[in-house]
């Protein structure tokens, strides 16, 4: 007797969509999305346009490891006071929109008046200190305003860093940007106290 193979109710396609084509999904949908391709940088602007970020060079993801690794061990030292995430980690901002900064931390008192459902998945909070690094694949004006998004919704303290022209953009709320030409370290300055980069560290 001959079996003829079962033949699996859906199939997996290829398709390739143009620049110009925006795709719109609910936070649900983007949950969902997000579950069934752990491998991808997925974010969700307030809109509901999905962005897919492409994986980064093993320069960029060497220099965002040494970014999240300075942070990590400054959040160690200082009695691990708030939480610290790595890129890895995505947000729900309050207008909705869900980002993932390359480095960020939020503060012990606001996590703490998160409920256990704020917390599930994209945790509905705005970081307190983000970090984003530019990679080749990144516009300066897309990351811009992204930095202004964060401080819409609650950032105290940002860094835009360009490893490419040696600048830094500081975002701090209630001020405005200041361009640093090729620093040799960045303060944490109230925000974390103590917390210094060492620019070599994402320059090299």
């Amino acid at each position: 007797m001959v079996q003829t193979p079962i033949q699996p109710e859906t199939e997996t396609l290829l398709l390739e969509f143009p620049r110009t084509l925006k795709l719109y999904i609910t936070q649900e949908q983007f949950a969902a999305l997000a579950a069934s391709n752990r491998e991808l940088r997925l974010e969700r602007t307030a809109e509901g346009e999905l962005i897919v970020n492409p994986p980064t060079g093993w320069k960029t993801g060497e220099r965002n490891w040494s970014i999240s690794g300075e942070l990590y061990i400054w959040w160690r030292n200082s009695g691990e006071q708030g939480k610290a995430f790595d890129s890895s980690t995505a947000f729900t901002l309050p207008n909705s929109a869900i980002r993932a900064p390359d480095s960020s931390w939020v503060s012990q008192e606001r996590w703490d008046a998160l409920t256990p459902e704020q917390k599930r998945s994209f945790a509905n909070i705005c970081p307190d200190f983000v970090v984003e690094l530019r990679s080749d694949s990144d516009t300066l004006k897309s990351l811009q305003e992204k930095m202004q998004e964060y401080m819409d919704n609650g950032t105290i303290l940002g860094w835009l860093i360009d490893p490419k022209k040696r600048k830094v953009e500081v975002y701090r709320l209630g001020s405005e940007v200041e361009v640093l030409s090729n620093p040799t370290e960045l303060s944490g300055e109230d925000v974390l106290p103590g917390f210094v980069l060492n620019m070599c560290r994402v320059w090299g």
